[in-house]
C-alpha cells in the first residue's frame, strides 16, 4: 500500500472534453505538479490520462473524466511513495499538502472553464 493516497473528486460543468484538452498538453502537468516527472502509460482521451510518477515521489497518478449530466466528474488519484521512505510525520503532511494541490488544481480549472457560468445555466460550448 502506498504511503501517499490521494483521492479527490470535484464537478465541472462543461463537458470531457473540455477537461481533457486542459490536461492534454505536458506543459499544463508541470504547472499542475510541478515537483513531479510524469510518464503517460495510459492516454484514455475524454476519459483521462494515467502516469507513472517520479522526482519528489514514486507511484503511479490518474485523472478520470467520467460524464456526469451537464459536465464532468473529475476524479483525481495518486498513489505514492517518497523514494528512500520517510517519518510517519512527513507522510500525514505530504497527504495534507497533497490533498490541498488537488482541490486547488481541480477548483481552479472549474474557474477557469465554467467561465464565470451562473450555477443553474447550461455550460457555454467552446
Amino acid at each position: 500500500m502506498p504511503s501517499v493516497d490521494v483521492v479527490d473528486e470535484t464537478f465541472l460543468a462543461v463537458p470531457p472534453d473540455v477537461v481533457a484538452a486542459a490536461f492534454a498538453p505536458p506543459a499544463a502537468w508541470a504547472r499542475f505538479w510541478p515537483d513531479l516527472t510524469l510518464d503517460v502509460y495510459a492516454d484514455r482521451g475524454t476519459e483521462g490520462l494515467r502516469w507513472t510518477v517520479a522526482g519528489a515521489l514514486v507511484g503511479t497518478m490518474e485523472v478520470w473524466l467520467e460524464p456526469v449530466l451537464d459536465g464532468t466528474l473529475l476524479h483525481y488519484f495518486l498513489r505514492a511513495d517518497f523514494p528512500g521512505g520517510a517519518s510517519d510525520k512527513r507522510i500525514r503532511r505530504e497527504v495534507r499538502r497533497r490533498q490541498l494541490a488537488a482541490k486547488h488544481v481541480s477548483l481552479g480549472l472549474k474557474s477557469i472553464l465554467e467561465g464565470g457560468r451562473p450555477p443553474g445555466v447550461a455550460p457555454a460550448l467552446p
